[in-house]
């Protein structure tokens, strides 16, 4: 059985011109996708209208809590001592969204007590890949 872990978070758009615009988002996190984190912005935000839901690994925001860490579509750094800055790459352009580090490391403790770090079961990830990348083949 998943367990799945959803816990709102108040985050900050910063706009092109400094401006911090307050944010709805929800992290979320399940033991049937263990090395993945979930940030989800509902519809009204979006610029499609609908809701989205940025994945990438939970070990990145463990570091990015630290150190300024990402190469892809995610990259994550502290901002001072009580913010953390996340930023989303899309064809569509940069989104900047600041979030408070307390709750994202209340949020990984949170994950780490489902599954520990190093902890994780691969093979139903790997089966689900592979029936994915292999669907009727």
């Amino acid at each position: 059985m998943d367990i799945t872990l959803e816990q709102p978070a108040r985050a900050c758009l910063v706009t092109d011109d400094d401006r911090e615009l307050p944010v709805p988002a929800t992290l979320r996190y399940t033991s049937g996708d263990p090395l993945a984190v979930h940030i989800d912005f509902p519809a009204d935000v979006a610029l499609g209208g609908e809701t989205v839901t940025w994945t990438f690994a939970r070990s990145l925001l463990d570091e990015g809590l630290c150190v300024s860490v990402g190469t892809g579509d995610v990259h994550i750094r502290p901002c001072g001592g009580s913010r953390t800055v996340v930023e989303f790459h899309s064809p569509y352009g940069l989104a900047l969204v600041q979030f408070d580090t307390p709750a994202l490391r209340r949020f990984l403790l949170c994950s780490y007590a489902v599954v520990e770090a190093g902890g994780e079961d691969m093979g139903p990830v790997l089966d689900r890949g592979l029936s994915t990348l292999f669907d009727g083949v």
